[in-house]
């Protein structure tokens, strides 16, 4: 109990620590080293966490970026096998489009097919050429008389052709006795070559 009196009893004035106890002295030392120490810690600590925080976020993101080029790479010889097929089934289909010099033979194989099919020509007007992106649509306007089940064997027949003719625009209309009329587009393609414009 006397040195905690004793305690009470010390002057501690801050200009005079010179004075002070030994003893006090070195807990007073020791606390102001801890405390810095403590500073230090935790200001380089604080630090370290943020850049911790930042390498973290940096990682996840490669490892989310490796995640996508890995499953890019899973299936690299599916999309490639795909690609083939692709490049294989517009060979056969671009073979299907008639070149520049086997157009006056298609035109000639739509109207055999629509006579064949018992109609009547009234019109066969082929239209200029559309320029599209790595084809071109030659139009050409029909009008035919004929039966309904002729227009029907027609339409078949132009659907067997070795080359791609489509159908548009069709309207029907009642003709003379028991005939129809009908009035369409019919529309062939032709590849465009590079030196055309094509791709």
């Amino acid at each position: 109990m006397s040195s905690l009196a004793d305690l009470k009893d010390l002057d501690l004035d801050l200009n005079n620590i010179g004075n002070w106890p030994v003893v006090l002295k070195a807990i007073v030392i020791a606390l102001v080293c801890a405390l810095v120490v403590a500073g230090v810690l935790y200001l380089d600590t604080f630090d370290q966490q943020a850049a911790l925080e930042k390498v973290q976020k940096e990682e996840e993101t490669l490892k989310n970026r490796l995640k996508i080029r890995a499953a890019k790479a899973a299936i690299l010889d599916e999309l490639k096998a795909q690609l083939d097929e692709m490049r294989s089934d517009f060979k056969k289909l671009s073979r299907q489009l008639p070149n520049q010099t086997e157009v006056p033979e298609l035109l000639v194989d739509i109207s055999q097919t629509g006579l064949a099919s018992g109609l009547e020509f009234n019109l066969f007007k082929p239209n200029p050429e559309q320029p599209k992106d790595f084809y071109a649509e030659l139009p050409i306007q029909i009008t035919v008389t004929g039966k309904y089940h002729e227009f029907g064997t027609f339409a078949s027949g132009i659907a067997s052709l070795p080359r791609i003719v489509t159908l548009h625009d069709i309207a029907l209309s009642r003709g003379s006795k028991d005939n129809m009329v009908m009035k369409a587009t019919a529309k062939t393609y032709r590849y465009l070559d590079e030196e055309e414009g094509g791709k």
